[in-house]
């Protein structure tokens, strides 16, 4: 198309918003007045202003769009009325929008452009029609439509409609950013009547669901003076667990303490009250809570979940045999629940790392007999077929490794296993029968490729849209032709526009979504487009710059990235990493004082070649400290001081039995990943 070379300004435009930037997408508007490429340059101007709030700047370049903007009509419109809207010029909103449903009956932004048409009704004193039009728009349910209709009724008087409106946002949609707002709203209405203890009790647990639980526990707080007796305790106990997650372990016992012991809500007192013991390192506290428990509600969630907590402590201090009875007892107790599978495999596992390894091999075996689809098989598998080269059962071990290559193809432990099979000596196939227990891979077979329609309209809006820099309307545009034609094209052009603005993360996201079990299979089984937008290759020329420099394998630093911000470099952790790998900015400093990298502050960390510097710099001392990827990682993500505790627990046959023995499930999952990720990039790309 015309405009495609507006793309990188309209790009950086949109990301920076400089002097520069404005005047080199107002040029080129004004070098295409007369076409639809000038009309969309005009646009991404206007947004431009939009995302600086700068409203009143953003009415003339979307006027300037108006005459030449084709299929981008709506867009143009509705951006147009809405910063009338905001700079008070309410009739000329209302005169924008009065024909957009006549003019644009496909638009996406109908909702959108009625919301905006409605509040300027409402301002020209048409709030009874502002109502009726919005009231056609309720289902499904939106908060900003919610608050536009409440803010119409109050405008009519009708207090108890709009009243029913703001609360349909601050009770149910309390999550939502027009939650405050609505808020604000009500607070004017006079003549409320009392609110439903439901709808309130409902807001809390929707705030407490969403994990905000400091507000939760306000909440909860506020419901205690008007609860019904009924209720009373399980307002109480909502209102300690949400404090005790928020950290607040004192007030979260305090409010336990005043709950009676009565049959209903004894189960979930006891562990609360343990929960808060294990926070405050009270161990004895801890375990006389969950003894209590075991005798009062033994087959209760709240035991299979005091289970769990009770061997991951154990684990975590080192204390084994304790950690493996706690698991024990787990799977036994609940063999269906939701994390059977998991504590059997840590039973199994710490047989073997306690040097019991003819219990370790009947566990193994167990856990492929018991959970054949559970996400412990892999290892199961290896480690069985590991301890079966031990005692020279060479067909065994053969058969287990087969297994685990052929059917978890890109798995961590697959790629393990075809280097075993490499060095085995060749035996007799010998079939097991165990084996056949391993479900196979649900799979539709090989998936095929389609074009997108180049006839569809939606697929050309999203063309320009991406043209024009404006990716989030163009995938809209894109999941609209989804909805109405249910082609398998879309997720692929939805990541390619994705990849074509430089937001990777995204198009990844994307693709592990359409294929969620994308490590099983076999690289030919999906399309090349597939695996591209799943493994990007981005800032490559300094990511292998500084991998060389570094004496590291740039597929590695790259799967590292993967993990840490999946080629986000503005991403932000909330230990305030920053950047493509994810550095802190102490680190960066001290790193870069070693690069003598003069003038550096912490802002460059965004900067991709920068933060590819210092953190492939970062990365090789760790390899360097501790003479292992394996190692280096696990410190990477976990501390130095760490790996070195683990490191210290006894011998490991090599670094894969380390890191299985990893006691942080995120981090042993995350080394795991990248070293799983690296083979797959190999297999992809080849030779860096």
């Amino acid at each position: 198309m015309a405009s495609a070379n507006l793309k990188p300004m309209a790009q950086q435009l949109l990301q920076d918003r400089t002097p520069a930037g404005y005047s080199g997408v107002e040029g080129y508007a004004r070098r295409h007045a007369k076409e639809d490429a000038g009309a969309l340059a005009w646009l991404v101007v206007g947004y431009a202003h939009i995302l600086d709030h700068d409203y009143a700047k953003a009415i003339d370049p979307l006027n300037r769009a108006k005459p030449h903007a084709g299929d981008l009509g709506d867009y143009v419109i509705y951006y147009l009325a809405s910063s009338y809207l905001q700079t008070s010029r309410n009739a000329e909103a209302g005169a924008a929008l009065a024909e957009f449903d006549k003019n644009y009956p496909d638009s996406l932004l109908t909702k959108d452009a009625h919301i905006v048409y409605a509040g300027a009704l409402v301002a020209e004193g048409r709030a009874a029609d502002a109502a009726a039009l919005l009231e056609k728009d309720r289902e499904p349910a939106r908060a900003d439509v919610e608050l536009g209709l409440g803010r119409a009724y109050a405008a009519m008087g009708q207090t108890a409609k709009a009243a029913a409106a703001f609360c349909n946002v601050y009770y149910k949609m309390p999550a939502s950013p027009e939650a405050d707002t609505a808020t604000a709203e009500l607070r004017k209405l006079s003549g409320l009547g009392p609110v439903p203890f439901a709808d309130r009790k409902a807001r809390a647990d929707l705030l407490a669901k969403s994990k905000r639980n400091a507000d939760a526990a306000n909440e909860y707080r506020d419901l205690l003076g008007e609860v019904p007796q009924q209720d009373r305790a399980s307002v109480e106990l909502a209102l300690a667990s949400a404090l005790q997650k928020s950290g607040r372990n004192k007030d979260a016992r305090q409010i336990l303490d005043g709950v009676p012991d009565s049959p209903d809500v004894a189960a979930q007192k006891l562990f609360l009250l343990g929960e808060v013991a294990r926070a405050t390192d009270d161990q004895d506290g801890f375990l006389r809570f969950q003894a209590q428990l075991r005798q009062t509600a033994p087959d209760s969630a709240w035991m299979e979940q005091s289970l769990l907590a009770t061997g991951n402590l154990y684990l975590v201090k080192k204390d084994y045999d304790h950690a493996i009875d706690a698991y024990r007892e787990l799977q036994q107790r609940f063999p269906n629940g939701n994390r059977a599978s998991y504590a059997h495999w840590k039973v199994a596992w710490l047989s073997l790392r306690q040097g019991r390894s003819e219990e370790a091999k009947q566990e193994f075996e167990r856990q492929i007999a018991l959970y054949p689809a559970s996400s412990e098989v892999p290892a199961a598998l290896y480690w069985r077929a590991r301890l079966a080269e031990e005692d020279n059962e060479t067909a065994k071990a053969r058969a287990y490794y087969l297994k685990l290559s052929d059917r978890f193809r890109n798995f961590y432990y697959a790629e393990l296993a075809r280097q075993r099979l490499k060095v085995l000596k060749p035996s007799d196939p010998v079939e097991y029968a165990i084996l056949d227990r391993v479900p196979p891979l649900s799979t539709s077979g090989k998936i095929e490729t389609e074009e997108p329609p180049a006839d569809d309209l939606r697929v050309q809006k999203a063309e320009l849209l991406a043209n024009g820099g404006l990716v989030d309307f163009a995938v809209r545009e894109i999941q609209g032709a989804s909805v109405e034609q249910g082609s398998s094209w879309v997720a692929v052009e939805t990541a390619r526009l994705y990849q074509d603005s430089g937001r990777y993360d995204r198009a990844i996201e994307v693709m592990k979504h359409t294929v969620p079990n994308y490590f099983a299979v076999d690289v030919p089984e999906l399309p090349r487009s597939y695996w591209e937008a799943l493994f990007p290759k981005p800032y490559w020329i300094d990511l292998k710059k500084f991998s060389a420099e570094n004496g590291l394998d740039p597929y590695l630093v790259a799967s590292l990235i993967r993990q840490e911000s999946e080629f986000n470099p503005n991403a932000i952790s909330r230990a305030n990493a920053v950047g493509l790998m994810q550095l802190l900015p102490t680190t960066g400093k001290k790193v870069a004082k070693e690069a003598n990298l003069h003038h550096f502050n912490a802002s460059q960390l965004y900067t991709p070649a920068v933060n590819l510097q210092l953190g492939t710099r970062y990365f090789k001392s760790m390899v360097d400290k501790f003479g292992s990827f394996e190692y280096a990682l696990a410190a990477y993500n976990a501390g130095s001081d760490r790996v070195q505790d683990w490191l210290s627990e006894g011998k490991y046959r090599d670094p894969q039995e380390f890191v299985e023995s990893i006691p942080f499930t995120e981090t042993r999952e995350y080394v795991q990943a990248i070293l799983r990720n690296a083979n797959v990039y190999k297999q992809l790309y080849g030779t860096p």
